[in-house]
């Protein structure tokens, strides 16, 4: 399974490369704080894969990684999705590492 630590996501995005961000948290928990990107909730991911960008990197997001893993894995070894990214430590980790201004629910 691919991974990207928050460092190396901010990178990305300083050098324009061209991604998808998805948080798959509950709607409850982006209420609370979320990234840039779509929502699309874990029990969602299946009935909307058509949204889920096959030409571009594709980066998945929870609160600490332990849901977007699960996630990734299955996109990447059920739905032969080969450019999924698990976003190490979650939300969890962006806020210890790049925005502590974020509250994590």
């Amino acid at each position: 399974m691919k991974s990207i630590t928050v460092q190396e996501l901010v990178s990305w995005r300083e050098e324009g490369i061209s991604h998808a961000l998805i948080d798959i948290r509950e709607s409850y928990e982006r209420e609370v704080s979320h990234i840039d990107g779509v929502h699309i909730p874990m029990d969602d991911v299946l009935e909307r894969l058509g949204e889920i960008p096959e030409d571009i990197p594709v980066v998945i997001h929870c609160r600490s990684g332990a849901r977007s893993a699960a996630v990734t894995h299955a996109l990447t070894n059920q739905y032969g999705r080969i450019n999924v990214h698990n976003l190490e430590g979650g939300i969890r980790a962006w806020v210890t590492h790049i925005d502590p201004n974020l509250e994590v629910a």
